[in-house]
């Protein structure tokens, strides 16, 4: 029988790529959120934006059921089959230039397992350093969660209210070419985002799930555009509740003393995300 690895050993565990912030990626992007197709080379990549860079492509034969790569590698073998964005933190020191060479130096931070409502779950943190030569302009925190296939006879969790005290509101409607224009940037094949059957039947969703990442990107986004800021100090988010199906979601905030508060309200009033942003 083969033995089960104990992935806290993975604490440590580090590895190093590199790429080059390639114009057309950032391009795409504005034309992916419906702007002007206007930044050249030499301009800032916006915020969250280097989440199209650094990609990995394994082939096929080394995807599980998700179309995310196999467990193992420099992530754990975790035997949880779901996997989601859970969160992150961020801190900005310099900005990334479109056109430059860039490094990243990614380390498992830590990997926890705990009983939850609907089951077994396990947290892998990640921590991602971002550097434009030698100078150091990002450092992330990437919160990685793993859970059991949800229980048919489960009860479906009851999410939290949003806030109703929004300085700033914008309605989003979720596309599937919006949502498959992000899978491709970002080279994510997880299923959940284009397969509407296997969201459903598989993973018990009502319908394709909004990446957290872009939700996380829009939110930012809205920040920094009310702020008149262009390079936040620190920005943190915490996934709540999916927004899935082709309802209209918003993204919305208010100022607060350091910068602003923010969150992504469902439809049904549900509080999907929440994020603060220090300017």
């Amino acid at each position: 029988m083969a033995q089960i690895p104990d992935i806290s050993t993975w604490v440590g565990q580090t590895e190093t790529r590199t790429d080059h912030l390639t114009l057309q990626p950032a391009q795409f992007m504005q034309a992916t959120l419906g702007r002007d197709v206007d930044l050249v080379a030499g301009d800032m990549l916006p915020p969250l934006w280097h989440w199209m860079y650094f990609l990995e492509a394994r082939p096929l034969g080394q995807l599980g059921r998700d179309g995310h790569p196999k467990r193992g590698g420099f992530l754990p073998p975790v035997a949880l089959p779901r996997r989601m964005w859970a969160g992150g933190r961020f801190t900005f020191s310099a900005p990334l230039i479109l056109g430059a060479d860039v490094r990243k130096v990614s380390t498992i931070d830590k990997v926890s397992e705990k009983e939850g409502r609907t089951g077994r779950l396990c947290f892998v943190t990640v921590r991602h350093d971002i550097y434009r030569g030698d100078v150091l302009a990002l450092s992330e925190e990437h919160d990685i969660a793993y859970r059991e296939d949800p229980s048919p006879d489960a009860p479906s969790p009851v999410p939290q209210p949003a806030p109703d005290t929004a300085d700033w509101s914008e309605e989003i409607t979720p596309s599937q070419v919006q949502l498959f224009r992000y899978s491709a940037l970002t080279f994510n094949g997880h299923r959940i985002h284009y397969d509407v059957d296997y969201a459903r039947e598989v993973e018990g969703y009502d319908g394709l799930v909004f990446h957290g990442p872009l939700t996380a990107t829009l939110l930012l986004d809205l920040g920094l555009r009310k702020l008149g800021v262009t390079l936040p100090k620190s920005f943190d988010f915490r996934a709540l509740a999916p927004i899935a199906g082709a309802a209209p979601f918003f993204i919305e905030g208010r100022v607060t003393a350091t910068g602003a508060d923010l969150w992504a309200r469902r439809s049904d009033g549900a509080l999907a995300m929440r994020a603060t942003v220090e300017a």
